[in-house]
């Protein structure tokens, strides 16, 4: 008998047809291979998208966003984007793992562990089945494979940059113990390459991955790779040619901040999303965003209730300083702060900066006297929890607004949940990596251009924050005066004389395009530099905050996060354990 559990329903159209969590129940091998059984399988596996399967209170885990399918601890939080939040106290698990302290025992990497293994179990049991279906055409039957192998790629690509060392279970597996000393990159490849040559540019439903969606993590397991020229190539192929699952042509929003509401989910920008579904749970927000659901603004006045968590840092605020000319400070950024209100109790006077800063910004971090969405105005220290500890800033991109916070905001739990789609890659990502591809393989033309169409975007006024028409009133609207000294410019052509040059630009606005969106930590890594970055981060917030304190990063052991010590004790065979840790730990 196989056991079946959809831990959470998923959104699959633009329409809104949400499928009911059924019940747990057993299924008998013959009821699964139907066409009906198949799609059901496949739900399952789109399900498990959410991470929701990984948490394990048994051994001090258990919240939804030790697995949260974004890896803001993972990558946003280890990555110097943000703090961890919140107060020493809390959740002290991500502390360790933000200053690498941490070791193989925090419960947080078996979540993470569990959770990806559940997708990959899911995958496997529904490509098993489809072969068994008669009633499948060969185009369903391509299809729906090259949907599972999709699927089981990405849950490997995740435990890949996690990990790096894991064992490779696929649906031809009998024995579950296997070691974990073979590169899976290989594997990883050979499901995305089937995936692009098999499903089909447009699926029944936008939230499904299809034929582009395929090539893009394809061309991104590239890069990983350092397989440059093939990567480039088909970056280029999905620039010019990629869909979304609803046929429209990849594109970048008009306005950056429609990448993170609710209302322009599955936009011309998702290239592939984890789908939200807002109030559709009555046990809590599982279908909201439930792994970042720690993160809002939470103290006094505050509308959300819980938590404080990941606020970003004061250095990547600084990464939004331009210059006169409307460029970024590459190097010298720190040396250019945009004030804040630290240590300014919210009672006291305090004007924001008035210097030119990159409009981004305030779609990222929420700063005092600067439109919060449509709350009002940020009141500073009355919605951080600790500012000593973990800085003065807020969180946005996951946050829904005042005026959709019925429709778009799920408040069934203790802490909010969202009905905003969490972007695994948009557009702006795959341009970027394009240009990262192109400036590896002598295309500094074509990466400067790449690099432009992003910051162009970013320039659009209609994308801008603009103070409220009455401040007492945010709900009244917007007033045609932008909330603070908006400059953004493209590079004028040239400018990229050197690779070297190219990649500092672009690994730049990687860091501010993609900021608290899980990526930063994982970039480091494969460039090679996260030793530089991260203890030079850890020495300039240092002087800030209390949490980083004490943290560095060591070259050799820090690129990926031990195994966890729950699966290699679970993989003792004969007095001895087949998962090896990886090394410094």
């Amino acid at each position: 008998m196989i056991i079946i559990t959809l831990v959470s329903a998923i959104a699959l159209s633009s329409c809104k047809k949400y499928l009911e969590k059924p019940l747990t129940g057993g299924l008998q091998s013959p009821d699964l291979a139907t066409k009906e059984g198949v799609n059901q399988l496949l739900i399952g596996a789109y399900a498990a998208l959410d991470g929701q399967q990984g948490g394990d209170a048994s051994i001090g885990g258990g919240g939804a966003w030790e697995a949260s399918p974004d890896n803001w601890i993972y990558g946003g939080v280890a990555g110097g984007d943000a703090n961890k939040g919140s107060d020493p106290g809390d959740q002290t698990p991500i502390e360790l793992i933000q200053k690498f302290t941490t070791d193989a025992t925090n419960g947080f990497f078996n979540s993470k562990w569990k959770a990806d293994y559940e997708g990959i179990s899911r995958t496997n049991m529904l490509i098993r089945t489809i072969p068994k279906v008669q009633k499948l055409s060969d185009a369903e039957r391509a299809n729906l494979l090259g949907q599972a192998r999709f699927l089981r790629a990405h849950y490997y690509f995740d435990l890949k940059k996690m990990f790096n060392n894991v064992p490779y279970i696929d649906e031809n597996t009998t024995d579950f113990n296997q070691p974990n000393n073979t590169d899976i990159w290989p594997k990883i490849e050979d499901d995305f390459k089937f995936a692009y040559e098999n499903m089909d540019g447009e699926q029944a439903d936008a939230g499904r991955a299809n034929k582009w969606a395929a090539g893009s993590y394809l061309a991104k397991t590239y890069l990983y790779e350092h397989k440059f020229p093939e990567a480039r190539d088909l970056f280029e192929t999905v620039i010019n040619e990629g869909t979304t699952a609803s046929g429209a042509k990849y594109a970048l929003n008009d306005k950056f901040e429609d990448n993170f509401r609710a209302a322009t989910n599955n936009s011309a920008e998702s290239v592939f999303a984890v789908q939200a579904a807002a109030n559709a749970d009555p046990n809590g927000p599982s279908n909201a965003n439930n792994g970042d659901m720690l993160n809002f603004p939470y103290g006094t006045g505050s509308p959300f209730g819980c938590c404080g968590f990941y606020q970003p840092s004061i250095d990547l605020v600084n990464h939004f300083r331009t210059d006169p000319n409307g460029l970024p400070y590459l190097d010298t950024y720190n040396d250019h702060p945009i004030k804040n209100d630290m240590d300014i109790p919210s009672l006291q006077p305090f004007t924001p900066d008035a210097g030119t800063i990159d409009p981004r910004l305030d779609w990222t971090a929420g700063r005092r006297g600067i439109p919060y969405l449509d709350w009002g105005n940020h009141p500073g220290n009355d919605w951080v929890r600790n500012q000593d500890y973990a800085g003065p800033y807020s969180p946005i991109k996951m946050v829904f607004g005042n005026a959709v916070q019925d429709s778009e905001g799920d408040m069934l739990s203790w802490a909010p949940g969202s009905g905003i789609n969490n972007n695994i890659i948009r557009f702006s990502d795959v341009l970027l990596m394009a240009a990262e591809a192109q400036a590896q393989t002598g295309g500094l033309p074509r990466a400067l251009e790449l690099v432009n169409m992003v910051r162009d975007r970013a320039s659009k006024p209609e994308g801008f924050v603009y103070t409220y028409k009455n401040p007492a009133k945010p709900t009244a609207g917007f007033s045609t005066t932008p909330a603070a000294n908006y400059k953004i410019s493209t590079y004028p052509n040239g400018y990229f004389g050197s690779k070297e040059l190219a990649l500092k630009v672009i690994y730049y606005e990687r860091k501010i395009e993609l900021a608290l969106e899980g990526h930063r930590f994982f970039d480091l890594v494969r460039w090679g530099i996260a030793a530089q970055e991260l203890n030079t981060y850890f020495t300039y917030q240092g002087q800030f905050t209390q949490d980083v304190r004490g943290g560095h990063f060591t070259t050799g052991k820090n690129d990926y996060y031990p195994i966890p010590q729950r699966q290699i004790d679970l993989s003792g065979a004969a007095g001895a354990s087949v998962l090896k840790q990886n090394t410094g730990y």
